[in-house]
């Protein structure tokens, strides 16, 4: 039934979470770090506060983990030349060799979660996907035009 499918693919968010999370605890990184260095090499020298924003997290929960990234000598903070209260957050050369693993840790956990799958189901599912949240997009703005 469609009403339990948000719950299915909750279920199934939090276990790949959960698993990804064990595998990568031998690297010493949680999955916080990891999204911030993930999103760090995608997008290098945004501010605390649009990284905290994309991520979905508090700006002081931000805080912590780049603090805890600043002191492993993976990330560095830089002044914003157009705003002295703000930081521009950058990859070290030190997180090379840590995302390396990361990623390759990620390709093969999808390997093996999404084994049995061709890649013509891989393509429909992230299409049904994207049409998920598309409506949900829609529906976010239906709502805040109507508030």
């Amino acid at each position: 039934m469609k009403s339990e499918l948000g719950f299915e693919i909750a279920e199934t968010a939090n276990a790949l979470r959960r698993y990804f999370d064990r595998r990568a605890q031998a690297l010493g990184i949680t999955r916080a770090q990891w999204k911030v260095l993930a999103r760090l090499k995608r997008e290098p020298g945004q501010k605390q506060v649009e990284l905290a924003d994309r991520l979905d997290i508090e700006p002081i929960t931000l805080s912590r983990i780049v603090d805890r990234l600043e002191q492993s000598g993976l990330v560095s903070r830089r002044p914003d030349p157009a705003d002295r209260r703000a930081w521009r957050l950058h990859l070290t050369p030190m997180a090379d060799p840590t995302l390396e693993k990361l990623f390759g840790l990620a390709d093969e956990v999808t390997s093996q979660v999404f084994a049995g799958l061709d890649d013509k189901d891989v393509d429909q599912l992230r299409g049904s996907l994207r049409t998920i949240r598309d409506n949900i997009g829609e529906c976010e703005g239906a709502r805040k035009a109507v508030a």
